[in-house]
């Protein structure tokens, strides 16, 4: 039994400086990932699409026909409200529908067809009544990401308040003559004739987290799948006896049952599968049953569910079976660090640095929350994001199965085992006495 004090273990510079790396490491990825991907949004904002709709009819104006929602929004288009970073996309009033209905629009912007008309009723000489103000109606889109909706709002609203000034300096120039004879309400309005109203343009039931309970529940399948493979590797390594298991004071062993990496492998994601049915159900329960969350498509959501636990635990066990100890690192920085700063839940993709966007492109997080909020928010349909999510759940799990199976066939083939085989004594040579 060895003489040494435990606790001057604490002198080695080793073990401070492999910790001390480790741990601060992780700490520099985590802001790095986390804050750096959100510090300046509105800075690096590239593209975020809007809907422009001009549903004008159009009227007559000083002997003429007009269409003031066509110089609406030409000047909107024009606009440098958003800094140049908004993609107004032109369409009409049941596409723009669909496309808020599908999550691809965070907002958008419609002309109404009375609006040439009730912006020439202004320069009546009408001396009684309050002209009647028409209006520029601004769209959110709270399903598409609350903080995506929100700076579509803002940089939507001052685009229409600008061409409302535009607008207004032409009406003024075109009546000169008449300004005399309006009304002092009609003159005021005459400068800037157009209100602008907000609403809500994809509404969503209210247990929906305002567009966030998506995300919150594709998060929670992203850490059942990768907490699952953490105690699923430990429990299966100790079923065959490759390490002890301690349950309080006591340390259990197993006899040791020799199997190959490959084995191991195919017996943990063996049983993460089947677990994936009992954990996908409870999420479901949980959320649905519990706590109340707005659900439909049911059987959808629970299918969903169980294979996106499946395909991220098998995942994390094919990088800790390759890594090792260091795997359970690489998981965390995979599934979480890199994953939900990336997932466009609040800060939208489009307001991202580049290096995040690309990250984006293959992180499992931001997948299955688009195919969470396709099932929640957008009646299942494939082109919200559904279809890609079954599409990149494949893609991991054949990358996962690929390069797990493939790294440990290599290490089993080396000879590279867990705990090398026994090695047979040779022989003693003995002398025969004569």
């Amino acid at each position: 039994m060895s003489g040494i004090q435990p606790f001057r273990v604490l002198r080695a510079k080793p073990l401070w400086i492999a910790n001390g790396v480790i741990t601060g490491v992780l700490a520099l990825l985590f802001t790095v990932f986390y804050v750096g991907a959100n510090i300046d949004p509105a800075g690096h904002l590239e593209k975020l699409p809007v809907g422009l709709v001009n549903a004008d009819r159009g009227a007559a104006l000083g002997g003429e026909q007009v269409n003031l929602g066509a110089r609406i929004t030409e000047s909107v288009k024009q606009s440098t409200a958003g800094g140049g970073k908004i993609d107004w996309k032109v369409m009409g009033e049941k596409e723009v529908k669909e496309e808020l209905g599908k999550g691809k629009l965070s907002g958008a912007l419609v002309v109404p067809a009375d609006f040439t008309s009730a912006t020439t009723a202004l320069t009546g000489t009408a001396t009684t009544g309050t002209p009647a103000r028409p209006t520029l109606r601004v769209l959110t889109n709270q399903s598409a990401g609350s903080m995506g909706s929100s700076m579509a709002r803002t940089a939507t609203t001052q685009a229409a308040e600008n061409a409302s000034l535009q607008v207004g300096k032409e009406l003024t120039a075109r009546t000169a003559a008449q300004q005399a004879k309006l009304p002092t309400a009609a003159r005021v309005l005459l400068a800037d004739p157009a209100a602008v109203t907000v609403e809500d343009g994809h509404p969503l039931d209210s247990h929906s987290g305002l567009g966030l309970t998506a995300f919150y529940y594709a998060l929670v399948l992203v850490v059942c799948g990768m907490l699952a493979a953490n105690v699923i590797s430990g429990q299966v390594d100790h079923a065959l006896g490759y390490t002890h298991n301690d349950m309080g004071p006591l340390r259990l062993h197993r006899p040791l049952i020799r199997a190959t990496r490959v084995q191991t492998l195919a017996i943990s994601s063996t049983l993460m599968i089947g677990l994936s049915l009992l954990m996908g159900t409870l999420v479901m329960v949980g959320a649905v049953g519990i706590m109340g969350m707005d659900a439909s498509h049911l059987p959808l959501l629970w299918l969903y569910s169980v294979c996106a636990i499946a395909v991220t635990g098998i995942g994390a066990l094919a990088l800790l079976a390759v890594f090792g100890t260091p795997g359970m690192l690489v998981v965390t920085l995979v599934f979480i660090a890199m994953a939900v700063p990336t997932a466009g839940a609040t800060t939208p993709l489009e307001a991202l640095p580049g290096f995040y966007r690309f990250l984006a492109e293959f992180e499992p997080l931001r997948q299955i929350t688009g195919g969470i909020r396709s099932i929640l928010y957008y009646d299942a349909q494939g082109d919200a994001g559904l279809t890609r999510g079954w599409v990149m759940m494949a893609v991991g799990l054949v990358s996962a199965a690929l390069f797990g199976f493939g790294m440990l066939g290599w290490y089993d083939r080396k000879g590279m085992h867990r705990i090398p085989a026994e090695t047979k004594p040779k022989p003693e040579k003995t002398s025969v006495p004569a």
